[in-house]
């Protein structure tokens, strides 16, 4: 299990990083989530050896890895630019990790380990024994990502999908202790990165390699993680299942960075009521009389499950019945009645994507007019 603990990191006499702590499981996939210049790539070069922290540990198994050097981790690293050797074959971009290992530790690293009393082979059969395991190995590799008959290929003459399956075959090669991915996906086109997603996932589940994932795409986060980390201003400020996360956000800087219906303010008047813009709601958010909130506003699914249950208020365009929030379900979630003035209309597939006054962004089935008032069904729950 690789573990951190503590871990503060200053740039140019700033904290970048202030106290991360979190784990990552055996077979467990862990994403790194947040805006550029969070500090997730930091994070990904102190793990490898690349950087160190001003403060903290980093562990493996329990063992401080201060004074353990890179190339000496057994960690495997897939960049976003794929970092591959133009002057190789893809054969011997894949192999290069386990040559290495090989010329070190003077015997194939896929070799068995030696017994008592069993006399170890000679250079020249060991270079046989290691020549034939890497073979193996790199052909076993390529029928994993999909690459089978690619092995002579030049890997200037690959797409940018097929070099980025190279530099995983690579990196999963020498059978690493941890797997880290530094926006692996970023240069892609939306359709090749769905699919080579759902490739790596595939091969992370299937070879059980703990791996961390840094990303500031929330669709790559909720596709390929077992935990997500989600970070801002240095710190971690939600750690969680995606699905958790998803349903909880907890805070309205979650909300927004991942796209969390809609996030508004509030007031509170009394015990069990917020005053908003659309009205006062029934809630409440443990806060004190007057003290300001953020609210998170979140459709209701309509019986069909498609956009939330939605209608056009009666009257003239422009015009409707007044606000009438009102508590209802399971679990004691609060759903409000809301209305909303249409300001203008995306088409988002099979729905559509109502922009409405006030910021407010909700999906329809069927596509109203600008200008239209429509009464809108939302959960609504308070944010930190």
């Amino acid at each position: 299990m690789l573990e951190l603990r503590n871990v503060v990191k200053y740039y140019e006499g700033r904290p970048l990083l202030r106290d991360i702590s979190f784990t990552v499981s055996q077979g467990e996939t862990v994403c790194l989530l947040g805006a550029s210049g969070s500090g997730k790539s930091t994070i990904l070069r102190m793990i490898a050896g690349l950087d160190f922290p001003e403060r903290g540990a980093i562990l493996l198994n329990d063992l401080d890895l201060a004074q353990t050097p890179p190339h000496l981790r057994d960690f495997g690293l897939v960049f976003q630019d794929y970092g591959l050797f133009p002057h190789l074959n893809v054969f011997d971009n894949i192999a290069f990790g386990l040559k290495m290992l090989v010329a070190r530790r003077g015997r194939s690293p896929l070799a068995p380990p030696a017994r008592a009393g069993v006399t170890s082979p000679n250079a020249q059969e060991s270079a046989f024994y290691a020549r034939d395991k890497i073979q193996h190995r790199v052909h076993e590799l390529l029928e994993q990502v999909n690459l089978v008959g690619f092995d002579s290929r030049k890997v200037t003459d690959l797409s940018g999908g097929e070099q980025q399956r190279v530099a995983l075959a690579r990196a999963l090669a020498p059978q690493p202790r941890l797997l880290m991915f530094d926006e692996p996906l970023g240069a892609l086109d939306r359709s090749l990165k769905e699919d080579l997603l759902n490739e790596i996932r595939g091969i992370l589940h299937q070879t059980k390699i703990p791996a961390i994932y840094v990303t500031h795409d929330q669709e790559e986060a909720f596709t390929i993680a077992d935990r997500i980390l989600v970070l801002h201003e240095g710190t971690i400020i939600r750690d969680a299942a995606p699905h958790e996360i998803w349903r909880e956000p907890k805070s309205a800087v979650v909300a927004k960075l991942l796209g969390i219906g809609n996030v508004i303010g509030g007031e509170v008047i009394s015990e069990n009521k917020v005053k908003t813009v659309f009205g006062v709601f029934n809630l409440d958010c443990a806060k004190s009389i007057g003290e300001k909130i953020q609210l998170l506003l979140t459709e209701s699914p309509s019986p069909s499950g498609r956009g939330a249950a939605l209608s056009l208020s009666k009257g003239a365009r422009g015009e409707g019945k007044p606000p009438s929030p009102f508590r209802r379900g399971d679990g004691g979630e609060v759903i409000e009645e809301i209305q909303l003035t249409v300001e203008d209309i995306l088409f988002k597939q099979d729905q559509f994507q109502v922009k409405a006054r006030g910021g407010i962004n909700i999906h329809m089935k069927d596509a109203p007019r600008i200008g239209d008032v429509i009464t809108v069904k939302v959960q609504v729950q308070c944010l930190s």
